[in-house]
């Protein structure tokens, strides 16, 4: 008896993350899975590039999810198709919606997906991420996991955007964000959901730019990302050379893991050409570059748009849409595998300096409380009108102490943030598998 019930529930994890005729439409689409291989996306065995739009009507503090209304995404839809994107990276979801009529329309228009897991109530503070990495911000994060992880389209996650910005406060950011993305990785894994690559958006600062890539691809595989991008501003109707990314090229040649631009588009002489697409598709850059996103759709406060929706959702394409469209339809994805390596590879961790002051080997322990998470699931989703993370320490935050090197969790839910989100030493835990189920023992993080 115990030994058929086991082989029931081993089925039901395999099957977890197989479609089945249950499933939405868009798990049973033709659309393959990207996966990642060397320093590349693959769609199956063709090389994959991004060439594709942000997508966020309302703008950034509107807290809008484009995805859980079908009359928002299909009308834009059709703007998508038109314009021959086949990526859109979207900000935020409310995990406690709907999202399959969207994600199959999508699916259908051959568009893939770049989420954020995170959202404006929902996010690491910057400034303090310590309090903020929290219970209630994780189970938030996996409920969005596991809701996109089913769909076929869902490219890739960004485990954050822009978090790791002055040189000063690198130390309190870094180590937060690469615990979010192990946190991901070992969530999908005990879950039985499809690997989604997951990755980081970094802004364009120059001076930490390199050092970033490098502590996002150094340690353990579930520390490391899949990928890594980045949010470019610096071609403004210029040239290759001018904007300065042959030498960014040249940086991240032989860098181990795809890279792509998760926004692009300088407004500082306009109209835009976006000849940038011309060098991303093009063998100055399609052996290092897996193609970007143009920031972006919708026209908002910024004056980044290139279409405007009005108060009664008509949508007028401005002149830069068809800039956009002619520089898409003039230059098409590179064929052949574009000189792409054929093994990933880690970095050495960046070493210390003023501008980077990180310890490599300290990252937070994921909350005691969080644990749950990986055997029982996230459950619903919080949605865009919970009351929010960043003040929801007392749910359990990464509190350790050290004994002999070893880092251990102690679960403390003291919201004072000389202990909220200590940072220790890490050290693999054990994990054990027996039949379908999942012991999930935690007495550290990772060793980098």
């Amino acid at each position: 008896m115990k030994t058929a019930v086991l082989l029931s529930a081993l089925a039901a994890v395999v099957s977890a993350g197989t479609p089945t005729l249950k499933d939405p439409p868009s798990k049973r689409s033709n659309l393959p899975t990207v996966t990642v291989s060397g320093n590349a996306f693959w769609a199956g065995k063709e090389r994959f590039y991004l060439r594709g739009i942000d997508y966020q009507p309302g703008g950034s503090s509107a807290n809008i999810d484009p995805l859980a209304d079908t009359s928002i995404c299909k009308r834009d839809i059709e703007k998508f198709k038109d314009l021959g994107v086949n990526v859109i990276r979207v900000y935020t979801v409310d995990n406690s919606a709907d999202h399959d009529d969207c994600m199959s329309a999508l699916a259908d228009a051959s568009i893939y997906l770049v989420l954020d897991v995170n959202n404006n109530k929902y996010s690491l503070n910057r400034a303090k991420p310590g309090p903020s990495y929290n219970t209630a911000y994780l189970q938030s994060v996996f409920a969005t996991v596991e809701m996109f992880a089913k769909y076929t389209n869902t490219l890739a996650f960004f485990s954050g955007n822009e978090v790791i910005n002055d040189e000063a406060d690198t130390d309190k950011a870094a180590p937060y964000v690469k615990a979010v993305t192990r946190d991901v990785k070992n969530y999908m894994n005990a879950r039985g959901l499809r690997a989604v690559p997951i990755g980081y958006s970094a802004a364009d600062v120059s001076s930490n730019r390199m050092q970033t890539a490098q502590y996002m691809n150094c340690g353990s595989d579930d520390m490391r990302s899949d990928f890594f991008a980045f949010n470019d501003y610096s071609w403004c109707n210029s040239d290759f050379e001018t904007a300065g990314w042959d030498a960014k090229v040249k940086n991240f040649t032989d860098y181990g893991l795809p890279i792509f631009l998760s926004e692009y588009g300088c407004i500082l002489n306009r109209p835009r050409k976006f000849d940038e697409v011309a060098a991303m598709m093009s063998n100055k850059m399609d052996s290092v570059y897996s193609g970007g996103l143009m920031y972006e759709y919708s026209n908002e406060t910024n004056n980044y748009g290139i279409v405007k929706i009005g108060s009664n959702d008509k949508v007028t394409t401005l002149s830069e849409y068809a800039n956009f469209k002619t520089a898409l339809s003039d230059n098409p994805a590179p064929t052949g595998d574009g000189g792409a390596d054929s093994t990933t590879h880690s970095k050495s961790c960046p070493t210390s300096d003023s501008n980077w002051q990180v310890n490599p080997s300290l990252v937070p322990v994921m909350p005691n409380q969080a644990q749950k998470y990986l055997t029982k699931g996230a459950g619903d989703g919080p949605g865009l009108k919970g009351d929010g993370s960043q003040d929801q320490a007392d749910s359990g935050t990464a509190t350790a102490s050290v004994t002999g090197g070893t880092a251990v969790a102690t679960g403390s839910s003291s919201s004072d943030d000389s202990a909220a989100g200590t940072i220790a030493p890490l050290q693999l835990a054990p994990l054990a598998v027996t039949g379908a189920a999942i012991f999930f023992t935690v007495l550290g993080a990772f060793a980098l």
